[in-house]
């Protein structure tokens, strides 16, 4: 049975947002192997400013960002933060408001998604949509740091492989594709498989669950180490604490 379609309020998929202890991130669990929808965003240079417009990033908190994806593209009216998105009118000509791509957990997109300003709330609102994972011939560098930081899957694949995929997308209603982050494949329907590569420290950090600051917390004891080490050997490089 199909699930239902996505409302415009763009609740994610049970699963979809949990995790590393960061709003947004994924589970590992769901991050190593899983299959998904593809939607097709079919431009170019899509900057962080149209992934999450920059009157959304007045909250301090680091959730509810997922409603206001792509705003300016998902509605005709413009976005304000607070605004009931019942009194909203959506674009329905714009990709994810289609009905065959409302349950979608893959983007497929064109060269260098995620340019722009270095905002982190863009694989936020991604992933509080619903997005695990965005496959497109490149990226804007910071975009994908910030993304595989948090568990969203950036993968680069080829321009001529995207080209075939998109092609597949718009004839095949229902299309989907497995992204097998261990094998660092994407698998079509018909069984082809494309390799990607992928930064091995965060392919680690993807799989084992942990970020930057739990590998430091799991050498607390070796740190410690160094800093008394440190201060026998070098007492002039400790600096005063408050007070003394």
């Amino acid at each position: 049975m199909k699930p239902p379609p996505r409302s415009l309020g763009s609740q994610p998929p049970e699963g979809a947002v949990s995790g590393f202890g960061r709003p947004g991130v994924t589970d590992a669990s769901d991050t190593l192997v899983f299959e998904g929808l593809v939607a097709p965003l079919d431009r170019e240079n899509v900057d962080t400013d149209a992934i999450i417009p920059k009157q959304f990033l007045k909250s301090t908190q680091r959730t509810g960002y997922g409603d206001h994806l792509f705003d300016a593209w998902r509605f005709m009216d413009v976005g304000e933060p607070g605004k009931p998105l019942a009194q909203r009118t959506p674009n329905a000509g714009f990709v994810l408001n289609q009905p065959r791509y409302r349950q979608a957990s893959i983007l497929l997109a064109r060269n260098n998604f995620g340019c722009g300003s270095s905002r982190e709330h863009a694989p936020w609102a991604m992933l509080q949509y619903g997005l695990r994972a965005v496959i497109a011939p490149g990226f804007g560098d910071i975009f994908r740091n910030n993304a595989l930081k948090n568990g969203l899957l950036a993968i680069v694949l080829p321009e001529p492989v995207v080209d075939g995929l998109f092609g597949e997308v718009q004839r095949t209603a229902g299309f989907t594709l497995q992204v097998d982050l261990p094998e660092q494949t994407v698998r079509t329907p018909a069984g082809t498989a494309y390799t990607f590569e992928f930064d091995a420290f965060r392919k680690r950090c993807l799989m084992q669950g942990i970020d930057e600051v739990s590998l430091a917390l799991a050498a607390a004891d070796e740190i410690r180490a160094w800093e008394r080490r440190t201060m026998l050997q070098r007492p002039w490089s400790r600096l005063p604490r408050q007070g003394e």
